[in-house]
């Protein structure tokens, strides 16, 4: 057999049907497995052109076999899908999406051209089957039909329209095809034409421009491996032995390798290196697996991960780390010898350890904590930056207030995290051009502007924190680490600290089921949720009840306690309520509710006034 690296649209370039034998399964690829992260790497390709970083490593989506089918000499030539069909399946889907996505946002130019690589042209035996590039199994091949040769995605909308069953709460699902072309299409529409609140990437450019660059980018950034058959070669053998399941080896364990090969080929002392600044990642610390995104990751490969994404100020994605890092080293050449190379990621290993397990009295410990609660481990390239270059303590106190502000803000604001990665890495790239200090991150955080990006101001945190219902922004853990810094506000220095090491629920005060207990003003019961949809207009109850559910549903409800009520406690009347609350706890936020004696939707917007003026000190915008 020989195997090739080819460019992806050089594997429809000729005139030829790639066809899938009967025998292999239909399509499977489904939406968060396989398209999601199909997309990713080829997204992540486009903004590297878009962005002029057109030197960046190619990226190889994955290995094809093929062979030749024993037929009569025809228009068109056949070649038989060994192993890849799924691959080369969505290849074709996605870029029937491009094509029809160009024609519809008038790039038509653009639409013919890629038509050249979904469609074969020119004489054929049998059109209706010869024209199309790949030949799916013969259950598959009516939905991939309409999905390439529909020509549109009205066209293609028309033969798949959304259908619900009556009394059904979801669509019908449609065929696996035609949802993959929908995801796609949806992908280039927020890619290329942006949202509502985010404009698109290199939006002043364009759209005929940029999807030029971007097709150049499936030209030449995106390749895969083309293995051909020849006489002889077993397929059923090659097929095994390419989906064979080996343990494989971790982005760190590959880049341990090819440093401490080059520190042998320069005459650098292997063994020395690796006891004085390798050594330390052999630790089980590293071994264990984080969250990240869909996936579990070992700690070693995030700290690669970002360390790498700090120095380039670039996106890197995790499968891509060994050919990223081996780009660098090898084009920039950053470091004068391997010693220097392992004695820097030795000594940044050291601070994400920091970032990851902080020790309490550790300057960055409050900060972490915010971010892990948050789960905004994008800064985490900042981090390491600001690490890196080196800040006293009265700095870092400075930056942690600066970042929980601007983070906490947005997330009371109900503010995008979508390109949270992007906000990180363009302050990562300023403080390493002009200086980690606290006084050029705030100049540029206050610079963010637009949805994915502001820092909010005083009157849009305080709208937001007077009317947003918590829960649909926020969830618990968020809820109680707001709560909780409020309620050190209120000691004093005769106060005593209480020291809390159980996990703190949060209550709404006034309860969620306040209907039977909890009368309205008139003394009127409320209305349940039935009940006000079936309410007039005019109704006042019905109204005065819409007005206490948006109430309690806000921050000046909601407290904290060391011990939850139980359910019979939580829904009494306030008189019963109160003393069971002050009971279960101690915590300064809810003593001062001792000389409180009515609870309605006036005392919970004056708590709400008072909670607020606290969290404007505690998380201010105009830090100095």
């Amino acid at each position: 057999m020989k195997a090739t690296a080819v460019s992806l649209l050089a594997l429809f370039e000729t005139k030829m049907q790639l066809e899938v034998p009967l025998f292999q399964r239909q399509y499977i690829w489904q939406r968060e497995k396989h398209w999601e992260p199909l997309w990713e790497d080829i997204a992540r390709k486009f903004t590297d052109y878009l962005d002029g970083r057109k030197d960046a490593p190619v990226h190889f989506l994955g290995a094809m076999v093929l062979d030749l089918k024993q037929t009569p000499a025809t228009h068109v030539g056949k070649r038989q899908v060994i192993d890849g069909q799924q691959r080369l399946t969505t290849f074709q889907i996605f870029l029937s999406a491009f094509r029809d996505f160009c024609n519809e946002h008038g790039c038509e130019d653009m639409a013919k051209e890629c038509a050249g690589f979904t469609l074969n042209k020119g004489m054929m035996v049998d059109v209706e089957v010869d024209k199309f590039k790949v030949w799916p199994t013969q259950l598959d091949r009516a939905q991939f039909a309409d999905v390439v040769g529909a020509g549109s995605r009205v066209e293609v909308l028309n033969r798949h329209p959304l259908r619900k069953r009556p009394h059904a709460r979801n669509f019908d699902p449609r065929p696996r095809m035609v949802e993959a072309y929908f995801f796609f299409y949806d992908q280039f529409d927020e890619f290329f034409i942006g949202t509502k609140t985010e404009s698109p990437l290199a939006g002043e450019v364009p759209l005929s421009q940029r999807v030029e660059e971007c097709f150049q980018a499936l030209k030449s950034a995106l390749q895969v491996v083309e293995i051909d058959l020849e006489h002889g070669d077993d397929a059923q053998v090659i097929f095994e032995t390419l989906n064979a399941r080996g343990e494989p080896l971790l982005p760190a364990d590959l880049l341990r390798n090819f440093i401490f090969l080059r520190a042998a080929r320069r005459g650098e002392p292997q063994e020395a290196l690796y006891k004085q600044f390798w050594a330390r990642f052999d630790d089980p610390f590293w071994r264990v697996e984080v969250k990240q995104g869909r996936l579990f990751r070992p700690r070693s490969d995030l700290f690669l991960q970002h360390f790498l994404a700090s120095r380039l100020t670039a996106d890197i994605p995790v499968k891509h780390l060994f050919v990223e890092y081996k780009f660098w080293i090898e084009r920039s050449q950053p470091f004068d010898s391997v010693r220097e190379e392992l004695a820097c990621l030795a000594r940044q290993g050291d601070d994400f350890r920091r970032i990851m397990a902080p020790a309490k009295d550790d300057p960055l410990y409050s900060l972490v904590t915010f971010l892990d609660t948050y789960d905004v481990r994008t800064s985490y390239p900042l981090l390491l930056t600001m690490l890196d270059m080196g800040m006293d303590e009265a700095q870092w106190a400075s930056v942690s207030t600066m970042l929980e502000s601007y983070l906490l803000r947005r997330a009371v604001c109900g503010l995008t995290t979508k390109n949270y990665n992007r906000v990180f890495l363009g302050l990562t790239r300023t403080l390493r051009r002009e200086g980690a200090t606290p006084e050029n991150l705030a100049k540029q955080l206050i610079q963010q502007s637009g949805d994915s990006a502001e820092w909010p101001s005083d009157e849009t945190f305080g709208e937001a924190w007077r009317t947003k219902y918590a829960y649909q922004v926020l969830n618990n853990p968020k809820i109680v680490h707001i709560l909780k810094q409020l309620s050190d506000t209120y000691l004093t220095g005769k106060s005593e600290t209480v020291t809390v090491e159980s996990a703190l629920t949060v209550e709404h005060i006034l309860p969620q089921q306040w209907q039977e207990k909890w009368l309205l003003a008139d003394g009127s019961k409320g209305l349940t949720t039935d009940a006000l949809w079936a309410a007039s207009k005019d109704d006042a109850r019905a109204e005065a009840s819409r007005k206490r559910n948006q109430a309690l549903q806000t921050f000046g409800n909601l407290t904290i306690l060391t011990q939850g009520l139980n359910s019979s406690v939580s829904n009494s009347q306030w008189s019963l309520k109160k003393p069971e609350l002050l009971k279960h706890s101690l915590l300064p936020i809810n003593q001062i509710l001792h000389d409180v004696a009515v609870w309605d939707e006036a005392a919970i917007a004056q708590r709400s006034d008072d909670l607020l003026a606290r969290a404007l000190k505690i998380w201010p915008r105009d830090i100095k």
